[in-house]
Formats: C-alpha cells, structure tokens, sequence
C-alpha cells in the first residue's frame, strides 16, 4: 500500500553544512498494519512520517500510496500530532465536524458523522465542551476523532501521546487498538516508547541516529488485545533495547564528546521510559 523507495531527505541550512535527515530509506507498509518507528531523537522518524502525509519532499527516491507518488497531502492520509491542534473556539463537536465542512458536507450529516467518532473515542457526554474544559487526554481524543471523521485509509501518528501522564497514555493505547481493530486503518505511528511501540504495533522498525536508516525490523507476534504483562512483548521489548544501544551511545557522545559512555556511566531504562529524553 504504501512503498518507500530509496528516500533520502537533506534539509538545508543557511551558513551551515546541509543536514542529512534520511538516507536510503526503503520500506513497504502493508494495507491494514499498525508499524511503528522507533529510534533515538533526530533519527528522522517524524520526517519520514511528514514526507508519507505530503508535508515534505524527498531529494532522492520515491513513496506511493497504493501506485499513486505522494508528492502532497490528500485526504487519503490524515496526520494526528503531539499538539492535538484544536479550534479553541469551537465545541468538540464543530472541532471534529470541522473538515467535514470544509470538504462541504451538510450540517446534519457532518454533526452526524462527527458524533459517531465523539462517541467511538468516549466523549460523548463532552460533545458541547471547549478544548479549554478538556484534560490533555481528552484533547487527544478530540483530535483523533476529528482524524477519524474524515475516513481516510492512512491515519499518520506522530507521537500523538508523548505529553500525556503514564496513566492516560494506557487508556488510549487501549482506545487505539480498539479503534485500529474495528476499523482495519493503516497506521504509521512514530514514537520514542518501546512498550507503546509493541503494544500497539504488528511490527516495529529501529532507526539508526542521523542520517537516519532502517537498522532491524521486529515482528510482534503477541495476540491482541495486548496485555502488557505478555512475556511475549516484555521479551521484545528487551530486544528492542539492545538493538538501540549502540544508537543510544552515538547520540552521547555527540552529545557529550567522546570521553562519555553509556557503557561506563549507564542511564537506566525502563521499558516505559522515552528514549532519548534522558541523554
């Protein structure tokens, strides 16, 4: 469904050298697959999710979605951000029916359509609320219903439950997966969390630190519902980690020069830690 193909992506920058996001990034993803990109920060996981939805251009290579190039945005693919990006002057319900409008479809079928996501996410009670009444979580619902109401093929995630407490974020995972399984969306989810990457996803790919790559892929073979608990994904989740190491220890150093290692003064992870965020 969607084909990637060689893509390489150089951002330039006034009076420094040109930055290599991507390099010779090749994958497909498969109609109806949940696929996570999982890396440290500045991998060009969420370029690669911009240049998917349209937002960027590639330099070299090529992405189609189901044979058609993807040089610009369509309603095919919706993007859901960090920043839930609602109207704050307007009630949930016109925030969600809002591109339903835009697209010119009638009031009573747009307030129709809009309430059955409202509904799918759990605000329905919340329906006539203003983003300014809503906890962060409930913001993030909102913006996926609005996502959702449009009915696109391709929901494009970029890491839509970074700013939420630990708690939340379970709830939605659970959400999102319920949503996924009901409606068989293709999603590209980009994050920095192993455990959200294996409970949500059927296969998660590890990006290596700039220029950005495909290091390893991994299936995850666990039955759905997920439960966290799994010994299944605790033991992906290990996997994971140890294929980021070596990514971990580049970003260090570039960080903090060469005589820093994570070898020698570790920072512990745990599995629900985003990566990167303590380097």
């Amino acid at each position: 469904m969607i084909d990637i193909n060689q893509v390489t992506k150089t951002f330039q920058q006034r009076g420094r050298e040109n930055y290599k996001a991507l390099d010779d990034v090749s994958l497909t993803i498969k109609e109806g697959e949940f696929l996570s990109l999982l890396g440290p920060s500045g991998c060009g996981k969420s370029t690669l999710l911009n240049l998917v939805a349209g937002l960027e251009q590639a330099k070299q290579g090529t992405i189609q979605i189901h044979g058609t190039p993807a040089r610009t945005p369509g309603p095919d693919r919706v993007v859901v951000f960090q920043e839930h990006a609602l109207f704050p002057w307007l009630s949930v319900l016109d925030n969600v029916a809002f591109g339903l409008k835009q697209r010119g479809v009638p009031r009573k079928e747009r307030e129709a359509l809009a309430m059955e996501q409202i509904k799918a996410v759990h605000l329905g009670k919340f329906a006539d609320r203003y983003p300014h009444e809503l906890s962060g979580g409930m913001k993030q619902r909102a913006a996926i219903a609005r996502a959702l109401a449009m009915d696109p093929q391709i929901l494009l995630m970029d890491e839509p439950f970074a700013a939420l407490d630990e708690q939340t974020r379970l709830i939605l995972h659970k959400d999102l997966e319920e949503i996924w399984m009901r409606t068989g969306k293709t999603i590209l989810f980009v994050t920095h969390n192993i455990r959200e990457a294996v409970t949500l996803s059927d296969r998660v790919l590890v990006m290596s630190t700039r220029p950005g790559k495909i290091k390893k892929e991994f299936l995850v073979q666990a039955a759905r519902p997920r439960d966290k608990a799994d010994s299944i994904l605790m033991h992906l989740e290990n996997q994971i980690m140890e294929a980021l190491a070596d990514e971990l220890e580049k970003v260090v150093k570039e960080e903090m020069g060469d005589e820093y290692s994570l070898k020698t003064n570790p920072v512990h992870h745990s599995a629900t830690d985003s990566l990167g965020g303590g380097i």
